[in-house]
């Protein structure tokens, strides 16, 4: 009777507990693919038993990471580059709920393929040590994170510990040699004196501002008193912050007095520098305001000779408007284009200002390219040409550039292949394809966003693969436009440089290298970085943001860039830039209109260093979105500056003079 009643108490009980629900099984679980090489996918939806549920229709979605792979319905991922690539697996079955789970597939750096080592001196002298920082890159060229394993030839002469700290033992010579798996690095080192005797070194100015880059004279004697030349000490500083390299080259950020100390083998040497701020910040005056409340606003650009600025829309805006700015007070929209192409993102005239190009990027019948306009009356432009040829996937950004030996020609990108497309503009109306140039890279992770060309050089922002250099004309390695020919890359690791991002927003976030603006040695890249998701529980624009860093890369060499400064804001993004003198103006988008000075040489955090001259938020309540700064760029002329933001329209900014220091008072 008992066991009667513990049966039937058993089944009741088991009645009232509701069934277990169908679950999704993914393999692999934990999903890993090399970038630039392809994984299958697989799911199976099981019942409550464990037993596979027939039938089930099971559909594999991106759900994040579309620059760095993609993955196909069936479950093939192709990885583009390294990262994360999120991925909604669904499945649906007659009858029952449609089931839906994430998997996240992470893109590693394939196999350790070189080893560089920079800046670690070949010259020592007993007593020494140096540490040596390596970096581990693939064959794609993607950053690994290896511990590096050392040997020597000679361990009487100099060792290498496994942190990489370089010993300087005795005089003589010693091949170090690093290995990660089959990749090895050798350096060779010289061991010139037993000792130092004497050290003293003498700054190149004992008195600067801050972010004024200060070298120092070295010298080294032996013990009797002979000169040691080609060797490289050691360097610190203090107090304060700043940044000295490994060249001595020292960058303070705040004002005052700084000892910088060089060590070499057992003798230091200490030398006193005094900087003042730097004091360049200035007041801004918003001379005029066209405020755009129908669409966003996208690029703007300033006709060459005319009181004229052309401003595109985005958001299904499907236009471009003419400005006359004749009044900076009151700008004037006195006519349109309007073309099928969601978004007009890029705006560029011929030299002459007889002709104008803007970009098609999202049009209904995928006939994107770009659009010709004849500036025959330049307040009332009018189509003379569509250009299509190979661009269905897109146009993002073009740059109309004029070389005395090869004429007029518009540089491109293809957001459908990731190339760039040159297109022959001698005869406007008339343009023809020159050549056609990508990485070679699976297209997955393939995307060009932006050009800069100077003398004869393409300066391309190709998101995953960083800053790409051509000769298009040049001569440095006998390119032309028809036939473009790789100079230089500078690659860097966008997911350690944003971990912040996926930290906020989860993986599949959008990085990479949006715009490039050559300067006298340097290069300035800016990355365009977007989270994955918002703020949860949001309710407007604001409590959104962008991020992203602008680098400055030394193109002095040009066949090595490196990058040697930075920039990134407090609040906000980067996005586009323009130089004019040595003043750099930025779009920053939520970070607002910034100006900076980028005289002298660049060294470290250009924020820090109090570099920057002038900020104005550019958030307005009369606005598409309202009291939301989106700062997209910016075009200088006269020094007027003209902002495009795009939440809210054309802002026209003047960077005023510095106030007059105000003199003390006299009491009679």
């Amino acid at each position: 009777m008992s066991l009667s009643l513990f049966t039937a108490a058993t089944v009741m009980s088991l009645q009232a507990q509701p069934p277990r629900a169908a679950t999704l099984e993914i393999s692999p679980a934990n999903p890993v693919v090399v970038a630039e090489d392809t994984l299958r996918l697989s799911a199976r939806v099981l019942d409550a038993n464990g037993q596979v549920v027939p039938g089930a229709t099971i559909r594999f979605l991106a759900a994040g990471g579309r620059f760095e792979g993609s993955v196909e319905p069936s479950g093939l991922v192709r990885s583009g580059s390294t990262g994360t690539l999120p991925v909604t697996v669904v499945a649906q079955m007659p009858g029952q709920p449609t089931l839906t789970q994430r998997v996240e597939v992470r893109m590693v750096a394939g196999p350790a393929a070189s080893i560089t080592i920079d800046g670690a001196p070949t010259r020592l002298v007993g007593g020494q040590r140096i540490v040596l920082v390596p970096t581990v890159k693939s064959g794609a060229g993607d950053v690994r994170d290896d511990r590096v394993q050392w040997s020597s030839s000679n361990a009487a002469v100099a060792t290498v510990n496994a942190d990489g700290l370089l010993s300087a033992k005795s005089v003589g010579r010693a091949v170090l040699t690093g290995r990660v798996d089959r990749a090895t690095v050798t350096h060779t080192v010289q061991v010139v004196a037993a000792r130092v005797g004497a050290l003293s070194l003498m700054p190149s100015a004992p008195s600067a501002r801050t972010g004024d880059v200060i070298r120092f004279a070295v010298s080294a004697k032996d013990a009797a008193g002979r000169a040691i030349t080609g060797v490289t000490p050691s360097w610190s500083f203090s107090p304060g912050q700043g940044v000295i390299d490994a060249d001595g080259a020292f960058t303070g950020y705040e004002g005052g007095t700084y000892v910088v100390t060089a060590t070499l083998g057992t003798q230091s040497a200490q030398a006193i520098v005094r900087l003042a701020p730097r004091d360049v910040r200035r007041p801004a005056t918003v001379v005029g305001r066209l405020p755009r409340t129908g669409f966003t606003t996208e690029e703007v650009w300033l006709h060459p000779t005319r009181e004229i600025a052309y401003l595109g829309t985005g958001s299904g805006g499907d236009r471009m408007f003419t400005i006359d700015i004749t009044d900076k007070s009151k700008p004037v929209v006195t006519d349109s284009i309007v073309e099928n192409t969601r978004r007009v993102n890029d705006i560029m005239t011929s030299p002459d200002g007889k002709h104008l190009v803007f970009t098609r990027e999202g049009a209904s019948d995928r006939k994107n390219g770009i659009v010709i306009a004849s500036l025959e009356d330049a307040l009332h432009p009018r189509k003379c040409a569509d250009f299509t040829e190979g661009l269905t996937g897109g146009v993002h950004s073009t740059f109309v550039y004029k070389q005395e030996q090869y004429g007029t020609h518009i540089y491109l990108t293809n957001d459908g292949t990731g190339a760039i497309h040159i297109i022959d503009w001698n005869d406007p109306c008339k343009p023809k394809t020159a050549a056609v140039w990508k990485t070679p890279r699976p297209d997955a992770g393939r995307s060009l966003h932006d050009i800069d060309v100077q003398d004869g050089l393409a300066y391309l922002s190709y998101w995953n693969d960083g800053l790409v250099i051509l000769d298009i004309g040049n001569g440095i390695k006998g390119g032309s436009p028809s036939n473009p020919q790789l100079v230089s890359q500078y690659k860097y690791d966008l997911n350690d440089m944003y971990r912040q991002v996926e930290a906020a927003g989860g993986p599949g976030f959008i990085r990479g290298t949006h715009t490039a603006w050559r300067h006298k040695n340097y290069v300035f890249i800016a990355d365009e970085v977007f989270p994955a998701a918002p703020v949860k529980g949001a309710k407007d624009a604001s409590a959104g943001r962008a991020y992203g860093r602008l680098q400055v890369i030394d193109v002095s060499d040009i066949a090595k860039p490196k990058s040697v400064a930075f920039y990134e804001p407090e609040y906000g993004g980067v996005h586009n830039v323009y130089v004019a003198g040595d003043t750099l103006y930025m779009g920053a988008y939520n970070a607002g209109f910034r100006t900076f000075d980028i005289s002298g040489e660049l060294r470290g955090d250009l924020r820090a260093q109090q570099r920057e001259m002038v900020h104005v938020n550019t958030a307005d309540m009369d606005g598409f979105v309202k009291n939301a700064a989106m700062t997209w760029g910016v075009v200088v002329r006269n020094g007027l500056a003209y902002v495009n933001d795009m939440y809210n329209g054309l802002w026209i900014v003047r960077m005023d003079p510095k106030p007059e220091p105000k003199k003390n008072a006299i009491v009679p």
